[in-house]
C-alpha cells in the first residue's frame, strides 16, 4: 500500500499540513502510522476514504443567497431584494438557503455576515448570491472573495451595472458620515445629518441630467 507523508497528502486532500496536525492532536483524522523520527503518514486507504466522504459531502452543499439593508427603515427595500434573489435561486433549481442582515455596510460583525462567514469554513455551501457587490460588503469584498475562493466558494452578482467613480464615491462617504454620525450628540449629529442629505440630493441631481 502506498503512504504519503503530511505535506503530499494535504495537498492532496485540500488541506494544509498544520490542518492535519490539529486533527492529530484533536483526535479527529490521525494519520496511519508515525515514523521513529516523528513524520506522520498517510495510507492510500484513507486517500480514498477522505475523498469519498468528501464528494458526498460536496453534493449536499446548497447555495446562499445574502441580502442586505442599512437599517430598519428600509424593510420594504428588503423584502423586495429577498424576493428578487429567492426567485433568482428558484430559477436555478438548487437547494438554497436565504440569509438576511440589517447594518452598515462598513459593520464587519453583522450576525448574518457572521453566519455567512461560519458556513464557508464548514464548506457547508459551494456558492453565495448577492443581487448587487455592495450588498455583501462595500469596503472589504476582496477578503471575503478570497476567503469564499480557499473553500471552493463561488460569489455570484447577480446585477453587475456599472456606477460612476463619483456615485461610488458619494455612496462610500454617505455610508462613512451615517456610522459615525450615530455616535455623535447634539450641534455635531446635526451637522453630520445635513452633509449626508446635501450629499445625497447632489447624487440624485446628477442622475437627473
Amino acid at each position: 500500500m502506498k503512504y504519503y507523508r503530511i505535506k503530499e497528502f494535504a495537498k492532496l486532500i485540500g488541506k494544509t499540513p498544520q490542518t492535519l496536525r490539529i486533527w492529530d492532536e484533536k483526535g479527529i483524522f490521525k494519520p496511519d502510522h508515525i515514523s521513529e523520527g516523528g513524520h506522520r503518514y498517510y495510507s492510500e486507504k484513507q486517500l480514498n476514504d477522505f475523498l469519498k466522504i468528501k464528494h458526498n459531502i460536496n453534493k449536499t452543499k446548497k447555495t446562499i443567497g445574502y441580502c442586505r439593508v442599512s437599517s430598519r427603515k428600509q424593510k420594504n427595500d428588503l423584502e423586495r431584494q429577498i424576493e428578487y434573489v429567492k426567485q433568482y435561486l428558484i430559477a436555478q433549481g438548487k437547494p438554497f438557503e436565504i440569509i438576511t442582515d440589517i447594518g452598515s455596510v462598513i459593520n464587519y460583525n453583522k450576525k448574518g455576515l457572521n453566519e455567512l462567514l461560519d458556513k464557508i469554513i464548514n464548506e457547508e455551501i459551494d456558492k453565495i448570491v448577492v443581487l448587487y457587490k455592495d450588498r455583501l460588503l462595500r469596503f472589504g469584498f476582496e477578503l471575503i472573495e478570497n476567503i469564499a475562493n480557499k473553500f471552493g466558494v463561488t460569489i455570484e452578482i447577480i446585477d453587475n451595472t456599472e456606477k460612476t467613480d463619483e456615485e461610488e464615491l458619494t455612496e462610500d462617504l454617505i455610508q462613512i458620515i451615517t456610522v459615525f454620525s450615530s455616535k455623535l450628540n447634539g450641534k455635531r449629529a446635526h451637522k453630520a445629518k445635513k452633509i449626508i442629505h446635501q450629499l445625497k440630493e447632489e447624487d440624485n441631481n446628477d442622475k437627473n441630467i
